[in-house]
């Protein structure tokens, strides 16, 4: 009987705890919900203080704002970069040393203008002596065949000699007057002027030792890579550069996006590097690869230069102007405003009247005007003037 009696006191105090221990847990977790629910209500209090309301006007306030209607619009972009001038290489040209031998003496100088054919440089060359040399044996050559054929000619003619006699003597002429003829290019690939071959022709005194390397085009001497008593080897060694510098080319460098809006034809203005005045030039090429040492697309802008103001290398600016039309939602730039984190959000009209916040996404900026990519439609009525002052109400 005692121990039955134990048994059952013993069952009675645990479970007595039991309870006791729901109950806390059940009063903590009361607890708890109370808690959050006070803390849920409160943050809905500050979340709803701190989001913006929609700003109604009296009529009086509402004279002081000016409104604008979304639509769309056609606009130009302008890519302002930066680039490198460069020689038009369509008008300049290396000159490469048309004979072998060692240089007697330079006659121009550096920055000097020259006219095509002009004389820059003389040079002791056995080339050019035995190329002068050639053309006067075969000049003589020539000479003597065509006399030889047309005295064949009238021979056979009166049945003097045969047909097969004075069928060689012509093809004997031919074939000197072709050895004649490739004589006189030989000369003339050696830069030869044409004085000195009529002097040959004529059998005057021509000093065969002495070799001119002329100017191929008119322009200015950009370079002088020769020195007098310099060997030089024929087709190979690079003695001056001629380039006309009234035109020269700018290499402007295109970065991320500004490759894609900018196409050949496009019009262009180039800094003349002094910041006076704007050249005009066109795009004439866009490069199919990225430069791998700035990594960027280079646009190949002419540019007329008067005065020679752009020099080889100068660092200019470059606006180039996309003659391809865009179109999008351009609003003015007075709509824009920025809110505590810095996001761009403008002031739209709602159906009721008021005046509600609406984040954009902007894009080109095409002077007083800004594209908004993404935030409004067609038709949208904005607040282009006087948004401060409906930001000013909004956060009291």
């Amino acid at each position: 009987m005692n121990i039955r009696f134990l048994d059952l006191s013993m069952t009675t105090c645990c479970t007595r705890k039991h309870v006791r221990l729901l109950a806390g847990a059940l009063i903590a977790g009361a607890f708890a919900l109370s808690l959050n629910a006070c803390s849920s209500g409160k943050d809905k209090q500050v979340q709803a203080a701190m989001t913006p309301h929609n700003v109604t006007l009296t009529a009086a306030q509402q004279k002081s704002i000016k409104l604008y209607q979304v639509a769309k619009s056609q606009y130009h972009t302008t890519v302002d970069t930066n680039g490198v001038v460069d020689f038009d290489h369509d008008q300049a040209t290396s000159v490469l040393a048309p004979f072998s031998g060692p240089v007697i003496k330079l006659l121009v100088t550096l920055g000097q203008k020259v006219r095509k054919g002009q004389a820059l440089a003389t040079v002791a060359s056995p080339d050019f002596a035995a190329a002068a040399d050639a053309y006067r044996k075969a000049l003589a050559a020539a000479h003597a065949a065509d006399l030889l054929a047309a005295t064949d000619h009238d021979l056979a003619r009166h049945h003097a000699i045969s047909q097969r006699e004075n069928a060689q003597t012509q093809a004997d002429a031919v074939s000197a007057d072709a050895d004649r003829d490739a004589a006189l290019q030989a000369l003339r690939a050696l830069h030869v002027d044409s004085q000195t071959i009529v002097d040959i022709r004529d059998g005057k005194s021509v000093d065969f030792a002495a070799g001119v390397i002329r100017a191929p085009i008119g322009g200015t001497v950009v370079e002088k890579l020769i020195a007098p008593g310099q060997l030089l080897q024929a087709g190979s060694t690079p003695c001056f550069t001629v380039a006309n510098l009234s035109r020269v080319w700018v290499m402007a460098q295109l970065f991320g996006a500004d490759a894609e809006s900018v196409h050949t034809g496009d019009t262009a203005e180039v800094d003349d590097g002094g910041g006076t005045r704007s050249l005009p030039g066109k795009v004439t090429n866009v490069a199919a690869e990225i430069d791998p040492d700035t990594q960027s697309v280079l646009a190949r802008v002419v540019v007329n230069n008067p005065g020679d103001a752009l020099k080889k290398q100068m660092y200019v600016g470059v606006h180039i102007h996309s003659a391809h039309a865009r179109s999008g939602l351009l609003v003015p730039v007075s709509a824009i405003l920025r809110d505590d984190e810095n996001l761009p959000f403008v002031y739209v009209v709602q159906r009721d009247g008021s005046y509600a916040r609406r984040l954009v996404t902007l894009g080109y900026r095409d002077g007083n005007r800004i594209v908004v990519n993404h935030g409004l439609h067609v038709g949208d009525k904005i607040v282009v003037d006087g948004g401060i002052f409906l930001r000013f109400i909004q956060t009291q």
